[in-house]
């Protein structure tokens, strides 16, 4: 028998498996040999054979053709032995042409530029051609027997069958190439049934072919299946390997490494051979820093126990980068239930490790700065006041702010924002040093925790210093900064012994020093409480106010200073409230703007005027104060216009005061906002003219029809050697050439309104017309007619030093801030009390050193008028010295007299 053809290979038979003692160094090198993965080839349907055994696709004809060549002339010798008889020379040049034709098979099929089917044709199927003509010529003549020349195609198709076995078209066609010359030659000597014959028999060997194709198909298939799942475990595991995602590995009884992937090494820069036989434990070692970890390992090694995803590491060869990676391992053991060592597979932990410290750096420090976060500054603040001790709970924490933060935000953009948090990090840890942990909660607020209780001296000296240090300026990529800082102190357990406590305590202490003017620092003090909680009531009951209308619009006349009419009225917000009566604005409109009720409350006083004003006399005007957050709102002018049309307001009869502030906001729109009210058709006011940053371009480039002059330039305006009239008149004629009206705020006396009339101001308001009258008040005030008198006092009291001094005023057990506006020797205005019954007498801090008695002469509103008991003392410069030794008892006549000019 033809031993099996190369397009047959067989599967790889199944080796035993290594004993556990072979040498390592065999062990090691079929690991490496069986760590090949899995080829698949083009030329078969799935992959034949396992690594280097696999099988190179089927020549179109099997190397073993040439040997027809040899059967060819065994048959003719013996044929012509047997017959007693040669063939004739047309016959033997056909069985020498065949014979040259199956030597030229020798050639590869692969070696020759041409198509395989031209290599059939030629070399395999035209010999057989020629075999069965000469055979066909041989025998028609009766040279040779018919016995002879069939037996002898009979073994040339015999040889076929053996060549071409697995090959059932090819066969096919070679058998067919074979006979048809012998049935045409008898064809063409009358034996007709020759013919049928052969036509019965190709029909018959094409199926035949056909069916043997789908049969081996099928077989082929199979037995690939069956190789397949002999081989998938180690196609998946070599596959797995290739990936990168992990790698394998496994030791003996003695813990010496005698297989790990290839790969491993390839990635990680280690010399796989040198690997083999190296102690597991010293190639991956465990955390230095976590003890616990090697005596696991070493227990699952000694228990001969399972484990998973323990963490090891290494260095990588030639380098100081320490890559990590996680092990699971499993004992394994022989037939004979013997300990053999330790199997199991690996990942890279190392991207996984860093990324969960970052993640942890992270949630304990501050990305930006590289301080601590909030996180690790409330930790370290619980555990300071969770101690077991007692008396080692405490500590004194520091609330810092940035002033003027926003403004570099906002003005250079975020990144040099994030450069200036940066720098003044650093500054702040080096002021601090080693005396406390410095940290940023967010934004531009950081925090100093100092775990100790630091004394006041030491505490402003560090609060000083910070607040000096920040307050220099900075460079950011050549652009000079210049910002400040604000700083509020807690002590524990003295202001606050729970960490919500402490830190609620420095932030009442940090608003304090921005309240105070900026670049301060407060350290807490009770009353800080006590007014936070104040104020948070007061804006609860200033929500519930605004839900059930109880806010109310009084209306202040103002007044054609040439003939005296009335031209219209400014609306001011009025609260009442129904326990402690009126109510400041000075007091509930901060907060307000705090809780974020300005636009809400400035929407309904917009609708409250309109609707009044469409009760009035079409010549009067109101006046309505429009907030910069209002301001900035793109919604205004709709809202606006709105309300006009709803109620049926002429718009020029609406004027709407604004401040300078608007021109500040870091929002756009400020120009097309103006643009929308002046298309509306509504007068606008620039208010409190001359007190902010009063820059002309504003008067140049927003529509103003009128400026307010600010009461603080009419008051004193009439005293000697006062430079207000100047201002007053300057003001006047620079809005007289601009086609502007002007109105003086805050006259209250006869000589102040000669005075400015006497400057040109087109509008008065003020007391010396009326106060600000309630909606009825006001409807009464048209009814008698839109002309005005003036009623005040003349100027018939001691001159007075106009100020701003904040001062404490006594009565009984209770104290009072407030306000003095106008002093004199004799008495003075304070501003900052509400209903106060005339008669009542306080005891006023006029200084430090400085106290007097006095009694209320007048109230009105937030005002009031006293009369000190003792006349006061001032120097040239009009400050207050001390007091006469004699006490006054003005008599009741001199107080009525008194009240009004007070």
């Amino acid at each position: 028998m033809i031993p099996t053809m190369e397009g047959n290979a067989q599967p790889p038979s199944s080796k035993a498996p290594a004993k556990p003692s072979a040498a390592r160094g065999a062990r090691g090198q079929e690991r490496r040999d069986s760590a090949k993965p899995a080829h698949r080839r083009e030329g078969d349907a799935l992959t034949r054979g396992w690594a280097g055994g696999a099988v190179e696709p089927a020549p179109v004809l099997p190397r073993q053709w040439h040997l027809l060549l040899a059967a060819l002339f065994a048959t003719v010798l013996v044929s012509a032995i047997i017959g007693q008889t040669l063939p004739s020379g047309g016959t033997l040049i056909a069985f020498l042409s065949a014979g040259l034709l199956l030597s030229a098979s020798r050639v590869s099929a692969r070696s020759l530029p041409v198509p395989d089917y031209v290599i059939l044709f030629a070399l395999g199927l035209v010999p057989q051609l020629l075999i069965g003509w000469g055979f066909a010529r041989w025998m028609m003549p009766g040279d040779l027997a018919w016995a002879l020349g069939a037996m002898s195609i009979l073994v040339i198709g015999m040889m076929l069958g053996v060549l071409l076995g697995q090959r059932p078209f090819q066969l096919f066609f070679a058998k067919v190439s074979l006979w048809s010359p012998v049935a045409l030659n008898a064809v063409v000597h009358d034996y007709l049934m020759a013919a049928v014959a052969l036509a019965v028999a190709i029909i018959g060997g094409a199926s035949v072919a056909y069916f043997q194709h789908l049969y081996d198909r099928k077989r082929e298939g199979q037995r690939q299946a069956d190789e397949r799942l002999r081989n998938r475990s180690i196609d998946i595991m070599r596959d797995y390997e290739a990936t990168g995602q992990g790698w394998f590995w496994e030791t003996d009884h003695e813990g010496r490494i005698t297989y790990i992937s290839p790969e491993f090494a390839d990635r990680y820069g280690f010399d796989h051979d040198d690997l083999l036989g190296n102690m597991f434990t010293k190639v991956f070692e465990v955390d230095p820093d976590d003890r616990e970890a090697e005596r696991t390992i070493k227990f699952h090694f000694t228990a001969q126990s399972v484990f998973h995803d323990q963490p090891v590491c290494n260095r990588r060869p030639g380098s100081d980068d320490v890559v990590w990676w996680s092990i699971n391992g499993r004992p394994i053991f022989d037939g004979f239930d013997e300990f053999c060592g330790f199997r199991g597979s690996g990942t890279d932990l190392t991207e996984r490790r860093r990324s969960a410290e970052r993640a942890s750096r992270l949630a304990m420090y501050d990305s930006l700065t590289g301080l601590a976060n909030r996180h690790t500054l409330a930790q370290s603040l619980s555990k300071l006041l969770t101690e077991l001790d007692a008396s080692k709970r405490t500590c004194t924490i520091l609330m810092l702010d940035l002033d003027r933060f926003k403004h570099v935000n906002d003005t250079f953009g975020h990144p040099t924002g994030d450069a200036l948090l940066g720098q003044v990090a650093r500054r702040l840890e080096k002021v601090v040093g080693d005396l406390g942990l410095v940290g940023r909660i967010g934004g531009d607020e950081f925090q100093v925790l100092i775990p100790h209780r630091c004394d006041q001296d030491t505490i402003e000296r560090l609060a000083g210093e910070i607040i000096h240090t920040l307050s220099q300026p900075y460079s950011v990529d050549g652009t000079r900064l210049v910002i400040g800082v604000s700083v509020g102190i807690a002590l524990a357990p003295d202001h606050g012994s729970c960490s919500e406590g402490l830190i609620r305590s420095a932030d009442l202490a940090l608003y304090a020093a921005k309240d105070a003017g900026r670049g301060r620092f407060r350290l807490f003090s009770e009353d800080l409480h006590v007014a936070a909680r104040e104020r948070n009531q007061l804006e609860e009951e200033l929500r519930s106010a605004i839900d059930k209308g109880d806010l109310e619009l009084h209306y202040q006349p103002v007044v054609h200073s040439g003939n005296e009419t009335l031209a219209g009225f400014e609306a001011l917000l009025r609260w009442k409230h129904p326990k402690h009566g009126w109510i400041s604005p000075e007091k509930f409109v901060p907060v307000a703007e705090d809780a974020g009720l300005i636009p809400v409350i400035g929407e309904w006083a917009l609708k409250r005027a309109c609707a009044d004003l469409a009760r009035w006399p079409d010549a009067v005007r109101c006046a309505v104060n429009v907030s910069p957050l209002q301001f900035a709102d793109p919604g205004l002018p709709g809202s606006i216009s709105a309300a006009l049309t709803k109620y049926g307001v002429e718009p020029s009869r609406l004027e709407l005061e604004i401040t300078e502030s608007v021109f500040l906001s870091e929002e756009g729109g400020t120009e097309a906002t103006f643009a929308a009210l002046k298309k509306i058709g509504v007068r606008l006011a620039l208010d409190d003219f001359g007190t902010g940053y009063s820059s002309l371009g504003y008067l140049k480039n927003a529509p103003f029809d009128k400026i307010k002059i600010d009461q603080g330039f009419v008051r004193g305006a009439t005293m000697p050697g006062s430079r207000n009239g100047a201002i007053i008149a300057a003001i006047s004629s620079l809005a007289e050439a601009l086609g502007m009206d002007t109105t003086a705020e805050g006259v209250e006396t006869m000589d102040e309104l000669e005075l400015v009339r006497m400057h040109g101001c087109s509008h008065i308001q003020g007391y010396i017309y009326s106060k600000p009258l309630s909606p009825t008040e006001a409807n009464r005030l048209l009814e008698a007619g839109l002309t005005m008198q003036p009623t005040g006092p003349r100027a018939a009291r001691e001159p007075r030093q106009a100020m701003l001094r904040r001062v404490v005023l006594q009565h009984g057990e209770d104290f009072y801030n407030a306000t003095v506006r106008n002093v004199s020797s004799q008495g003075a205005m304070i501003e900052g009390l509400w209903n106060v019954p005339e008669g009542t007498v306080f005891r006023i801090a006029l200084s430090e050193n400085l106290a007097v008695d006095a009694e209320v002469c007048w109230c009105c509103e937030n005002r009031i008028g006293v009369q000190f008991a003792q006349r006061v003392r001032r120097d040239e410069n009009g400050r207050i010295t001390g007091v006469e030794a004699k006490p006054r008892s003005p008599s009741d006549g001199e107080q009525g007299a008194r009240r009004r000019s007070a």
